[in-house]
C-alpha cells in the first residue's frame, strides 16, 4: 500500500504553530533541476531570513540516496523522479509526504543504445546488458518497457549503476543500452560531454510508459511539526520557477556550471521542460499509486 499522501495532509496542519527549536531546514538537491536553481538564486533564504531559519543544502548523485537520507532523519524536504518515493515509503511506509510536482516530461528519460547498434525495439533488448540507477525513474521507464513488450528484467541482463558509472560502461561498450534521465541523456554518447549525442538512438521514452514527473517531498515528522516551513519552501519553488521560466539563458548558465556540461547540452535539455510548480491532486497519487502496485504484483516491493 502506498501511504505517502499529497498536499492534503500537509496544509490542514497551518495555523499550528511551529515547533520552538525549528531554525534549521535541511534541503537535499541535485546537480539539475529546480533546487539546484533555487540554491543559486537565494530565493528561500530571502523568505526565511526574516524568521531566522537557516537553510542547509546538501548534494545527492541521485534521487534514491537523497530520499533515503530523508527518511533517516538527515534531510527535510528535497525534489527527485517519481519512482524513488514509492520504493522509499514501501520500505518506510508513512516517512514522506508529497508536497507538488512539477509538470510531467516524459521526453527527459529514454533507453537509448549507440547509434551502430543492431538493436531496434525493446524486444530486441532481450539477452543483452542494460544500465540503470536503481530505485530512480529510469528503473521504471526499463521495469515498464519490457512489461509493455511483454518481458520483465529475467529477460535481460541488468547492471545497477549510478550515472556517473554507467556513461563511461555505455560508452566503452560494457553494456549495451542505457536507461536513463536528463541532462545525462542530452549528453550520452558524446564521449567528452560537449558533443551534439547523434551518437545515440532512443528507442522508448517516458512519454511511451506514463513516466517523467518531478516530486517535491518532505520527511512526515518534518511537515508535521513545522506546517509552516513547507508552505514557505513552495512558494519560494513558485517563485523560482517562474523566474526560470522566463530566465532560460540564465538557467542553462547556472546548470552547466553545475553539471559541467556544455551549454549546448544543457539548452538542449531544459528545452523540454516547462517549469512551474503544482499542488498534488487525486489524480497524480492515483498515478503513483499504480506503479506502486505493478511493482508490488511483480514482487519488487515489500508493500
Amino acid at each position: 500500500m502506498l501511504r505517502a499522501t499529497g498536499a492534503a495532509a500537509l496544509f490542514p496542519l497551518r495555523g499550528r504553530s511551529a515547533h520552538a527549536g525549528a531554525n534549521i531546514i535541511r534541503i537535499g538537491y541535485q546537480k539539475y533541476g529546480t533546487l539546484i536553481l533555487l540554491k543559486e538564486k537565494g530565493f528561500l533564504e530571502e523568505a526565511l531570513a526574516p524568521r531566522g531559519v537557516i537553510v542547509r543544502w546538501a548534494q545527492f548523485p541521485a534521487g534514491p540516496p537523497m530520499l533515503q537520507a530523508m527518511v533517516a532523519g538527515a534531510l527535510d524536504f528535497g525534489q527527485t523522479g517519481d519512482l524513488p518515493p514509492v520504493f522509499a515509503e514501501a520500505s518506510t511506509p508513512g516517512a514522506l509526504v508529497y508536497a507538488g510536482h512539477e509538470p510531467p516530461d516524459g521526453s527527459s528519460e529514454a533507453i537509448i543504445v549507440p547509434a551502430s547498434s543492431p538493436v531496434q525495439t525493446v524486444a530486441d533488448l532481450a539477452g543483452k546488458r542494460i544500465a540503470v540507477t536503481r530505485g530512480s525513474d529510469a528503473h521504471w521507464l526499463l521495469f515498464a518497457a519490457l512489461k509493455k513488450y511483454g518481458m520483465s528484467f529475467h529477460d535481460v541482463e541488468v547492471s545497477w549503476l549510478l550515472p556517473a558509472a554507467a556513461r563511461p560502461a555505455f560508452e566503452n561498450g560494457t553494456v549495451d543500452a542505457w536507461a536513463i534521465w536528463d541532462p545525462y541523456l542530452s549528453a550520452a554518447g558524446t564521449g567528452t560531454g560537449t558533443g551534439t549525442g547523434t551518437g545515440t538512438r532512443q528507442i522508448i521514452t517516458g512519454t511511451d510508459v506514463g513516466a517523467g514527473m518531478e516530486f517535491c517531498l518532505a520527511r512526515r515528522a518534518f511537515a508535521e511539526t513545522n506546517p509552516e516551513l513547507p508552505e514557505t519552501v513552495y512558494a519560494a519553488i513558485a517563485r523560482c520557477d517562474a523566474w526560470a521560466q522566463e530566465n532560460r539563458a540564465d538557467v542553462v548558465r547556472i546548470l552547466a556550471a553545475s553539471t559541467g556540461l556544455a551549454a549546448d547540452t544543457v539548452r538542449r535539455s531544459i528545452e523540454k521542460i516547462t517549469f512551474g510548480i503544482q499542488r498534488m491532486t487525486p489524480d497524480i497519487m492515483a498515478r503513483q499509486h499504480e506503479k506502486a502496485t505493478v511493482l508490488r504484483e511483480a514482487g519488487l516491493l515489500p508493500s
